[in-house]
């Protein structure tokens, strides 16, 4: 049987995570405005390749098992995906520091994969979020109940930030430390441009001069998000500069909330 042949990726790929409401969109903006970059909206890449990764559990495939030949196709998941895209580095904003999809990111695309991870008080993202859908008409939000249930169901264990700390504490591991760059949100808004030198730094990519004001929302080959899938302005970005966003969490979340959640840390 032949060797298989070094992957020669036609791109370089990295993966921007964290928690939600923690300046992902503000930062995909930022970094979109060097023409050799594109992060992308929210990527269902690596929803791919789990899909094509169960196909291992199937009878059909059991009873012939190839491996080689469906590692070949999980292989060229990322440069077909991202073949049409016509930029030198693509970030993709798959969930890629969860334990499975880590090994899946390492073994079909890159050992040495890099994870750009954004972090914010979870206080702050909670409030964030129920702000929004104070604002917002119909959003997947509200329709968890009142304010005080929906930031039970968001904290509990099949929950959105739960998810991403579980995340965090497995790149948090010392076998994983190299792959990951935490950046905190208040980070991105103070100090932008030391936070953006430390993030070309971690990607061992060139420099580019960037701007913090009169941003763009994301917007890549044409495509917008829809956000009428989970409520309008779910992802529309401040575009004037980089502002801190002036809330007092007292009168936003219920205290039942900042008290079981205030004392969470995870750096």
């Amino acid at each position: 049987m032949p060797k298989k042949q070094k992957r020669s990726p036609s791109k370089k790929i990295f993966f921007l995570a964290g928690l939600p409401r923690a300046g992902n969109t503000i930062l995909a903006s930022i970094l979109n405005q060097n023409p050799d970059i594109c992060c992308t909206p929210n990527s269902v890449t690596l929803e791919i390749i789990k899909d094509f990764f169960l196909l291992k559990t199937t009878d059909v495939f059991q009873n012939f098992p190839d491996h080689k030949s469906l590692d070949n196709v999980l292989d060229s998941v990322f440069d077909n995906y991202y073949k049409d895209w016509n930029y030198r580095y693509i970030i993709d904003r798959g969930p890629a520091g969860t334990e499975g999809n880590l090994k899946l990111v390492k073994k079909h695309l890159d050992p040495n994969i890099k994870i750009i991870f954004l972090v914010r008080p979870i206080l702050e993202v909670l409030a964030s979020w129920i702000e929004w859908a104070s604002k917002t008409p119909d959003n997947y939000i509200r329709r968890l109940g009142t304010p005080t249930q929906a930031c039970h169901e968001l904290m509990n264990k099949d929950g959105q930030i739960i998810k991403e700390l579980k995340c965090m504490s497995h790149l948090l591991k010392p076998e994983n430390k190299h792959h990951v760059l935490f950046v905190d949100y208040h980070e991105i808004v103070d100090k932008p441009q030391e936070t953006i030198n430390r993030i070309y730094k971690f990607l061992n990519i060139p420099k580019y001069k960037h701007r913090f004001k009169n941003f763009k929302q994301v917007q890549v080959n044409g495509l917008k998000y829809d956000d009428t899938i989970f409520g309008k302005g779910m992802h529309t970005i401040k575009t004037k500069s980089l502002t801190k966003t002036k809330r007092d969490i007292t009168k936003v979340l219920p205290q039942e909330i900042i008290q079981t959640y205030g004392k969470i840390k995870f750096i």
